[in-house]
């Protein structure tokens, strides 16, 4: 039986609103967040889940399905090989409505209909974490590069003693060793 199947009409003709659904649901799939009215959004969001559902099967049967309803390959081609992956262990509830108050010109209700794992929605979340990651990695950088320029000075004071005493060695001065002596107890004052 089909009792209680009509949905909505929001007056237009079968073949006018079989079109929008198709173009709303193309335009969900390729911008991932649409702006559109509560009701538009409540009648799209079934048929945008029900290809996204066609998308994860992945067949070509579900490819066929969904070009006969999206009308566009691109679309097709961006559901199966983006946007259905994303969702291959999710159950269900796919796209969400948002609601964001009435529109200016008429007061109808509108309201965002966006995928639930968006880009965009990703995008923010990343941005969130790695703003609040971001003061680790700053201090953790100047500690390392500290780190790494103290042996290096050290190597070069080093460097500098050795040279002196092979100088000193083929001179064959005796107060050669003293300053390198003496260079030797600051040292270990830099140590502790």
């Amino acid at each position: 039986m089909r009792h209680q199947r009509t949905g909505k009409k929001l007056g237009r003709d079968a073949s006018h609103r079989k079109a929008l659904y198709a173009n709303l649901t193309g335009a969900l799939i390729e911008h991932g967040r649409i702006k559109t009215t509560v009701t538009k959004a409540k009648a799209v969001k079934p048929l945008a889940e029900r290809m996204i559902t066609l998308g994860r099967r992945g067949d070509l049967h579900a490819r066929r399905q969904a070009t006969s309803f999206l009308r566009s390959r691109d679309v097709v081609h961006r559901l199966f090989a983006d946007v259905a992956p994303r969702f291959q262990d999710r159950p269900g509830g796919y796209a969400r409505i948002v609601k964001i108050g009435p529109r200016p010109g008429d007061s109808a209700e509108m309201a965002y209909l966006e995928l639930v794992d968006d880009e965009y929605v990703a995008a923010q979340r990343e941005e969130r974490a790695t703003a609040v990651a971001e003061p680790e990695p700053e201090t953790a950088e100047p500690e390392v590069e500290a780190e790494e320029a103290a042996p290096t000075a050290e190597a070069e004071e080093a460097e500098v003693d050795e040279a002196e005493a092979e100088e000193a060695e083929a001179e064959g001065a005796e107060e050669a060793p003293e300053p390198a002596a003496e260079a030797e107890p600051p040292a270990e004052d830099d140590a502790k």
